[in-house]
């Protein structure tokens, strides 16, 4: 009897740990090439993340046209870690070890700090908190808000004001101001992926319990406005970006798609990765000067 109770609950604690491992997944670059009626060109692709090409690798951010902020996990942990890739001197740099891990980072506006989602340990649970580093790293980080946890994406809007999402039930995306904590609710059932469009609106993805998931248009400055729907997404997808002239483009499996308001009626397919073996992807970045970057399983 002891014996079948140990072998229990080992099997329950291998079952945990691969359940907490971090899925494979690698990132591309391509350089994006604008022609007439909007056609999209993706040339000169490079394999960013050959150095762990079996972990996880996700959440590409752009901190200048030269430098990529990436959370990256070694084969088989739940740990990430934050790294940054130079592109121009085709050099890489781990740029948080901690025991706890981040992920998600993103420059802050005021350009000398960059915030991360840390997992930080509370007890037996484990709570997702915002905070901030210096780009130079001389001095350790600290924590965004002093009550607010628990978020999974954010996005911001300027050296005050951030776009949050938590995956309640149900998820919420929520405005919050970061010298009150003042938190203002703007939609529900959303998805994890909200950008500013070039007219400075929100754009994000209203779920329903159906598959016409639709990317809305929010007025940031007239927030008691209805937002707008724009267009359905692709079946399923909720994760998109948006080129300088307000372009989106979404995937789905090995296909890239592109939605103009001006010159589509619809999505239009703009490529197929298959030729570069990109099976699945997940979510799609661009950079100021277009560059493309491309997280696939």
């Amino acid at each position: 009897m002891q014996t079948s109770i140990l072998w229990t609950a080992l099997c329950l604690v291998m079952a945990w740990n691969l359940q907490a491992q971090l899925p494979q997944s690698n990132i591309y670059l391509f350089d994006l090439k604008q022609g007439d009626a909007g056609k999209l060109e993706f040339t000169n692709p490079r394999y960013l993340t050959a150095f762990n090409a079996q972990g996880y690798n996700n959440d590409p951010s752009f901190f200048s046209n030269t430098e990529i902020y990436l959370t990256v996990a070694q084969p088989g942990t739940s740990k990430a870690d934050i790294f940054k890739l130079d592109l121009l001197n085709l050099t890489k740099q781990q740029v948080t070890a901690t025991p706890e891990g981040e992920n998600m980072p993103i420059r802050m506006p005021e350009y000398y700090t960059f915030s991360a989602i840390r997992m930080e340990s509370e007890g037996r649970d484990t709570v997702a908190r915002l905070w901030q580093f210096p780009i130079d790293q001389l001095t350790g980080g600290k924590p965004i808000f002093k009550y607010i946890n628990g978020i999974q994406a954010y996005y911001w809007l300027n050296s005050q004001d951030i776009v949050i999402y938590k995956e309640d039930n149900p998820s919420a995306l929520s405005v919050v101001n970061t010298n009150n904590d003042k938190i203002e609710t703007m939609a529900t059932n959303i998805g994890r992926t909200f950008l500013r469009m070039p007219n400075g609106n929100l754009a994000y993805v209203q779920k329903s319990r159906y598959d016409d998931w639709q990317i809305m248009e929010k007025n940031l400055y007239r927030r008691g406005e209805q937002a707008r729907p724009i267009i359905e997404t692709l079946p399923g997808a909720e994760h998109f970006a948006i080129l300088p002239d307000g372009t989106f483009i979404m995937a789905k499996g090995s296909k890239i798609y592109k939605y103009n308001k001006f010159t589509d009626d619809n999505w239009k397919e703009a490529a197929d990765m298959r030729f570069y073996e990109i099976s699945n992807i997940t979510k799609l970045v661009v950079s100021a000067d277009m560059k493309v970057a491309v997280v696939a399983d």
